[in-house]
């Protein structure tokens, strides 16, 4: 059988299988990644059934998803609600940073992994999913609650720290100099600054530029500079995700309404394809010696992450069921924290045990994270209870 056939029967086999998780979690009245994550985990090498033939097509396809989860969360908000978000929910992001880091350094240092394995798994436990959490809250129907900009207004200053951290990880992984250090990292800002600048000021040229009564057109120019601007961003060490969320904010008006209506269903394709991919590249039998580890830092950061929505909702004078779902909202980690993982590992400062703990806790945390968005409403509404107070 030639590698096309085969590429084709292995993709055709997943994609039915992603319509039948989804089947069962609207059954069940849950959100479908954490099937679509073990369904890869089942797929991927040393699961049930090897599918090698469709995985490098996962691996861009899990980018697209990614670049239209972040393109389409940012369509539903403007640049000064971003802009008076990210002045509000600062301090909640340095306390994110803080509460967060803080265990996987300390593991990695009880572990014996000295200085860089400490920045390389506190960046692991400190970021959440941004894809996970757009799918997530997009798929409860949450993106229209008051504690959701809380949400967006945190996991943009991670994706912006993400900015910093990512170069300044590069130079410790690879022993560069302090000069080109400060190269890449004036790099990452220029560019994070420039798309900014743009969706700020010039937010009404980017969507005439991009507006056509044609939807082919539509549609054709929306994911052409979706990509561009996420390619760009990554080449300069930028999250590609950032780059197309701020193009997003970028956006208004009945422009961003069409983009939203004609990207939606493909949003929804590549995103399935991003949660399997991610799955596709665990190795189920790595888990098992490094699963207490996990499972610690797991709980620890799960209480840290929950804490730091509650807080933040908290400031902007949000309910007790708001802060539930907020805190809950930030749970899920995702492709950051396996993208870091695979820096160190590339670069040949960690061994496989620091890769396997990377993903099994990933893999805890991206499935819980949707787990407990869902049980966090009547959670919060008993909280709410208890207290008398509103949403």
């Amino acid at each position: 059988m030639s590698t096309t056939a085969l590429a084709l029967l292995e993709l055709g086999v997943i994609l039915f299988a992603l319509g039948v998780c989804g089947r069962v979690a609207g059954r069940l009245g849950m959100s479908p990644i954490p099937l679509y994550l073990l369904g890869g985990l089942a797929f991927g090498q040393g699961g049930l059934v090897d599918l090698d033939a469709a995985t490098e097509f996962g691996h861009l396809g899990a980018e697209i998803g990614v670049v239209l989860l972040l393109l389409l969360l940012g369509l539903e908000y403007t640049a000064p609600e971003l802009m008076t978000g990210l002045r509000r929910s600062w301090p909640a992001g340095v306390a994110d940073l803080v509460v967060n880091a803080v265990p996987g350094a300390l593991v990695a240092w009880a572990l014996g992994w000295g200085a860089v394995g400490a920045v390389v798994l506190g960046g692991v436990t400190y970021i959440s999913s941004s894809g996970i959490v757009a799918k997530t809250l997009d798929d409860l129907g949450r993106l229209g609650n008051r504690e959701t900009p809380v949400v967006l207004s945190i996991l943009v200053l991670e994706d912006l720290a993400m900015a910093l951290y990512l170069p300044i990880l590069t130079m410790l992984l690879a022993g560069l100099s302090l000069l080109h250090g400060l190269v890449s990292l004036a790099l990452a800002l220029a560019t994070v600054a420039v798309v900014l600048v743009i969706a700020l000021r010039f937010g009404r040229v980017v969507s005439a530029v991009l507006d056509s009564a044609d939807r082919e057109v539509l549609l054709l120019q929306l994911l052409g500079a979706a990509l561009l601007v996420a390619g760009a961003a990554s080449a300069l060490n930028v999250s590609a995700g950032v780059g197309a969320f701020l193009l997003g904010i970028a956006i208004s008006g009945t422009t961003a309404d069409a983009a939203a209506k004609i990207l939606e269903p493909l949003r929804d394709l590549f995103a399935a394809i991003f949660f399997v991919a991610f799955g596709l590249s665990i190795d189920p039998a790595a888990i098992p010696p490094v699963l207490g580890w996990a499972l610690l830092l797991a709980l620890v950061t799960t209480v840290t992450k929950l804490a730091v929505g509650w807080w933040a909702a908290g400031r902007q004078g949000i309910g007790r069921r708001g802060r539930a779902r907020a805190g809950a909202a930030l749970v899920a980690r995702g492709e950051f924290s396996i993208i870091i993982a695979g820096l160190a590992v590339a670069y040949g400062m960690a061994g496989p045990e620091l890769a396997a703990l990377a993903s099994a806790y990933v893999l805890i945390m991206a499935v819980a994270g949707p787990v407990l968005a869902r049980v966090a409403e009547p959670v919060g509404e008993w909280a709410s209870r208890r207290a008398g107070s509103p949403a």
